[in-house]
């Protein structure tokens, strides 16, 4: 209560202080505007103080935290980027001093005084010429170093590269690599699944994990057809709008049952499935090995999530519905960088760079890079929590599943409706998009 009454009387203070000079004014018949020459070369002063003490506070915060930036690049195209981003530094820089230097400068040269007169001019050519030419040449500059840079980090990958994908969903990530063959094996988020008795968390195609998510869509058809004929038989009451609800819900099921089953023939006389993905493996953490180079396949089973990782001057969207794909080769190890940095404690990490959510903030994975050697056990100790792709289980029956909605023109009609992640054209505009999912 003191401080607000305190606060409410300086305000009138000020009040009746700016009250005072008004009045005052009358009485000498000075006007507002009207500054005195003394006044206006106290005031033109006045910038060249701001000006030193504003570049000098630049100067300082420079020094001071520039030191909190990005350690240096840990991947072969981040040296690339970095350079990139130092030449955008420094023209901003130059163009913030030179700007700042001029406006503060000339603000105390060209001062009101009675003795002399402004200089008014329509217009010049050579004026606009320059603050034409000059930023655009320097646009020109950026945008195209920008292009060839990102040129070289979107081109095809080298014959050796080791494929890996990252999986994202609300909000966690997960790796998968391509095993000994270095072919991931296809996936469809159509056989995303979360059933205890065949889990199937990416999607992974194989012959086993199609009829477990056609028996799975057959139940929940099932399920709704059962309470439909409730209601019909009055044992069980649903209102007209859930009821529609349900009609519709089932109707969708089957279609999807129906295009899930019908991979069987969509991938017939590809090289088995099955044994493209059976050497597959998962784990929530990443490790990479140095010197390697590595080509990443992103896809997100719910929203736009964006992989980014930025000690290697990386990121790329992960879109659902799609495949989008990122490369590059690691310089540093993990000890490597710990020594770099002088931190003990330093770590590599994958971030989502999408406001994806409620938990977008912990949607973090553990990256490390290593040597072969370090690779090869960790994958074989349970450090790495590395788990096989493919789940283990039995096989189910699926000779009594019904498809009631098969499309005109017979079962080949349906290829093109299956999945984004194999049908079509990559965002990089790859043609042959199987040997993309590989």
């Amino acid at each position: 209560m003191i401080v607000l009454v305190v606060i409410v009387l300086a305000a009138i203070a000020v009040a009746q202080l700016m009250r005072l000079h008004e009045l005052s004014n009358k009485v000498t018949g000075k006007r507002e505007e009207d500054i005195d020459l003394k006044t206006n070369n106290l005031n033109a002063s006045l910038m060249l103080v701001f000006l030193a003490v504003f570049f000098g506070s630049l100067f300082y915060m420079t020094w001071k935290y520039g030191k909190g930036m990005l350690p240096p690049p840990a991947s072969e195209h981040g040296l690339d980027v970095e350079w990139l981003f130092n030449i955008n530094w420094f023209i901003v820089y130059t163009v913030f001093l030179v700007c700042n230097f001029l406006l503060f400068v000339f603000a105390f040269k060209y001062r009101w005084h009675p003795d002399r007169k402004a200089y008014w001019f329509a217009h010049d050519n050579k004026l606009e010429l320059i603050w034409t030419a000059v930023p655009a040449g320097a646009m020109a500059i950026v945008i195209v170093l920008g292009l060839m840079t990102w040129a070289d980090i979107m081109s095809k990958p080298s014959d050796d590269a080791v494929v890996v994908e990252i999986y994202a969903k609300q909000f966690d990530w997960t790796a998968r690599y391509a095993g000994e063959d270095n072919k991931l094996g296809y996936s469809d988020y159509k056989l995303v699944s979360s059933d205890a008795r065949n889990p199937n968390a990416l999607g992974v195609i194989t012959e086993k994990n199609i009829n477990w998510r056609v028996v799975e869509l057959q139940e929940k058809v099932d399920a709704l057809r059962s309470e439909l004929h409730n209601d019909s038989m009055a044992t069980q009451t649903f209102s007209v709008a859930n009821l529609y609800k349900k009609e519709k819900t089932m109707e969708k099921l089957d279609r999807i049952k129906e295009r899930v089953f019908l991979m069987k023939d969509m991938y017939e006389g590809e090289n088995s499935v099955d044994d493209i993905a059976a050497d597959d493996f998962v784990s929530k953490e990443l490790f990479l090995v140095k010197d390697q180079e590595y080509y990443f396949v992103l896809r997100s089973q719910d929203v736009i999530h964006c992989a980014y990782f930025p000690h290697f001057r990386s990121q790329m969207n992960c879109v659902p519905g799609q495949r989008t794909t990122l490369k590059f080769k690691p310089i540093y190890t993990t000890a490597e960088m710990k020594e770099i940095t002088g931190n003990s404690k330093f770590e590599y990490i994958l971030l989502c760079n999408k406001i994806c959510g409620v938990s977008h903030s912990n949607m973090k994975m553990a990256v490390t890079v290593g040597t072969q050697e370090e690779f090869e056990a960790w994958r074989e100790t349970e450090a790495g929590n590395v788990t096989p792709a493919l789940a283990e289980s039995e096989d189910p029956e699926v000779m009594d599943v019904k498809l009631n909605y098969f499309p005109r023109g017979g079962h080949k009609a349906s290829h093109g409706d299956h999945g984004d992640d194999h049908g079509g054209e990559d965002t990089h505009g790859d043609e042959d998009s199987h040997e993309e999912g590989h």
